[in-house]
């Protein structure tokens, strides 16, 4: 809300509140012996009173729900518990986040080692349409949310094989950089999806091959790969290790 400066400055608005006058750093010292579960209970608290109803953005049935992780990463000596590699340990925080106004709608922390992929099952919304990277694009996953109705739109692997492809007929767009736009299986004998899934193809702003797997089937093409250029503006803030 921009009115404070900075952390210290709390203790310039104590007195409003009706506490002592304090030194910054005697206060300081007293919030580091705050337990943590006191802190991610206030901030839980703010996301959801920071949580406004706002509508879908145009010609999607859902809000998007932006999915990704950032790590942080300390000396190992500092958080022992959790190893992270080499001489460092570290810590990750899962975000669901709010396209419409960029706000979180659930923070999970985790063990900077613990793979992002599991994550998505305790971020996923039925409210809303998730968006995320080929991190969390399992085809098991794929599956499960179509079956229980989680709209979702994950860029897939360039590894994954796609099986028994149709063509989708659809009406194209000026300028636009869809190449392709399908439903097949996903994977190979030993691990493919049991249901038949949609992908498009479109190339990035640097000319490389991008796919996408979604439920979303009365999404034009162009539409539905937008939500993964939507992610992009998330992975570049979370993207790579914030060292502390």
């Amino acid at each position: 809300m921009e009115q404070w400066r900075s952390y210290r400055s709390s203790v310039d608005f104590a007195p409003l509140s009706g506490l002592p006058v304090v030194h910054y750093s005697r206060f300081s010292t007293k919030a580091a012996e705050v337990p943590f579960s006191v802190f991610k209970e206030l901030f839980h608290l703010l996301v959801r009173k920071m949580q406004l109803g706002s509508s879908p953005e145009a010609n999607f049935p859902k809000e998007l729900l932006l999915i990704d992780s950032t790590t942080m990463t300390v000396g190992k000596t500092r958080l022992p518990w959790a190893h992270y590699h080499g001489e460092r340990a570290g810590i990750k925080l899962n975000v669901a986040l709010r396209a419409e106004d960029g706000q979180p709608l659930q923070v999970v922390e985790t063990l900077g080692s613990k793979h992002d992929g599991p994550m998505s099952e305790a971020l996923a919304q039925p409210d809303y349409i998730v968006v995320m990277d080929r991190a969390y694009g399992k085809l098991e996953r794929l599956d499960e949310f179509k079956i229980q109705g989680q709209s979702f739109v994950i860029r897939l692997r360039d590894n994954v094989h796609l099986e028994k492809p149709h063509a989708l007929s659809r009406l194209k767009e000026a300028d636009s950089s869809v190449i392709r736009d399908i439903t097949c299986q996903l994977g190979t004998p030993q691990c493919r999806s049991k249901q038949r899934h949609r992908v498009v193809m479109f190339r990035d702003f640097e000319g490389r091959e991008i796919r996408v797997v979604t439920d979303l089937m009365q999404v034009t093409a162009d539409k539905s790969h937008r939500c993964i250029r939507l992610d992009g503006r998330l992975k570049s803030f979370s993207d790579g290790s914030s060292n502390i």
